[in-house]
């Protein structure tokens, strides 16, 4: 593997860092009573959660407590205490790689990534899923049938509010790791098809 393709596949396993800087996804409440740059935000981090506001995840909660939705606490996700290792885990795999040079460590390297965040989208919807199903029956507010899962993906209509759930800058980071080190793995290949044929 030349040493282009070690230090590309260096930075698809460094880009992952990115993801303890920008939020991996975001989810906006849009109403009436919150006109347009006021919106309600959360943003999901690889090792947190919290208002795009200092005070929306305070008030999120005090919303969803009328309707008998849960309170979202952090500190009481356990998907946050173990996600950062997780991460930490496949940059040394993607830098030790590199370091190797062999495509076959590309190519598991890749397969765990695209497993790790399969397995977070679903915990994410099944996170949603308890989040909006398993209400407080003694709730202010009850509407028989009525739950209020926001999307995994895309805006849903949630009584007065519309909710959006949508991939943030972070996610952006998993794709740009995900591109280089297919791109990698790929023109590694291509290399070493030329080089076969070039030989005697």
């Amino acid at each position: 593997m030349k040493a282009l393709h070690r230090m590309l596949m260096a930075t698809a396993a460094l880009a992952l860092l990115g993801l303890f800087a920008f939020p991996m996804w975001s989810i906006w409440l849009e109403a009436p009573q919150y006109p347009k740059g006021s919106e309600l935000g959360i943003f999901v981090h690889v090792d947190k959660v919290e208002g795009s506001r200092p005070n929306d995840l305070d008030n999120i909660n005090n919303l969803n407590h009328y309707i008998g939705m849960k309170r979202i606490e952090p500190d009481a996700i356990p998907e946050l205490q173990y996600m950062p290792m997780v991460v930490i885990a496949l940059v040394g795999l993607g830098l030790l790689a590199a370091a190797l040079g062999r495509r076959w460590v590309i190519v598991v390297w890749l397969m765990l990534l695209v497993a790790a965040g399969t397995v977070g989208m679903i915990d994410f919807y099944q996170w949603e899923y308890d989040y909006g199903h398993n209400l407080d029956p003694h709730a202010i507010i009850k509407i028989d049938g009525m739950s209020y899962q926001p999307p995994l993906i895309g805006s849903k209509q949630l009584l007065n509010f519309t909710a959006h759930s949508y991939p943030s800058i972070g996610f952006g980071f998993i794709v740009l790791a995900f591109a280089l080190g297919a791109f990698v793995w790929w023109s590694a290949r291509a290399t070493v098809n030329a080089t076969e044929r070039q030989s005697p």
